[in-house]
């Protein structure tokens, strides 16, 4: 399994794609651009990502999980050597994610060898679950979801955006989940191999 968490993945590709199996251009890159919905047209992040993906050479296209089936999630992201999950709203992507059918499917591709690789609220979606995306109070509970169990791609929480001034939030969540947290500047990135 291959998974990269960055909070801000335009500014960490260059890295990255130093450490992938093969260049960029020979591989098939879905960019999931659906925690983005919420913001309307302003959507620097996206933009900035999705440039940097195909300035690199990937073989972009989109998937947006809206009014998708499970078996429509799993037939497009078969053909697909990458997922990328871009940001946004993280409870509105975990919420599209199980409508979808993308909870299931991507946790099963990934460990066939799918390349995972999430920017905020898709790294966010990686963890056990997103409780840590509300923790900074940035992002909203838009689909007021109960539940926030997600793809457990990882065995940790992230916290995406750090900075010194998120230290005592950060301290008071670390308390309040059984997860160990780790955290991201948006100039950094982890990334995650097991067999």
């Amino acid at each position: 399994m291959k998974i990269f968490l960055t909070s801000s993945a335009s500014q960490v590709m260059d890295k990255i794609v130093k450490i992938l199996p093969k260049g960029a251009k020979d591989l098939k890159l879905a960019f999931v651009p659906t925690a983005g919905d919420p913001y309307g047209d302003d959507k620097p992040w996206i933009i900035a990502d999705r440039a940097k993906l195909v300035e690199l050479g990937f073989q972009l296209k989109d998937f947006d999980l809206k009014n998708k089936t499970e078996k429509q999630t799993r037939e497009t992201l078969s053909k697909f050597d990458v997922v990328f999950v871009a940001g946004g709203n993280t409870f509105y992507l975990l919420d599209l994610a199980r409508k979808s059918g993308f909870d299931k499917v991507v946790p099963e591709l990934v460990k066939k060898g799918t390349i995972y690789i999430g920017s905020s609220a898709g790294s966010y979606l990686a963890c056990p679950t997103i409780e840590a995306a509300g923790w900074k109070h940035a992002d909203r509970n838009i689909p007021g979801l109960k539940d926030l169990t997600a793809l457990g791609l990882v065995e940790y929480l992230i916290v995406c955006h750090y900075s010194d001034k998120y230290k005592d939030v950060i301290a008071k969540g670390r308390k309040s989940t059984k997860y160990p947290v780790r955290t991201l500047t948006d100039e950094q990135f982890i990334f995650n191999e097991s067999p």
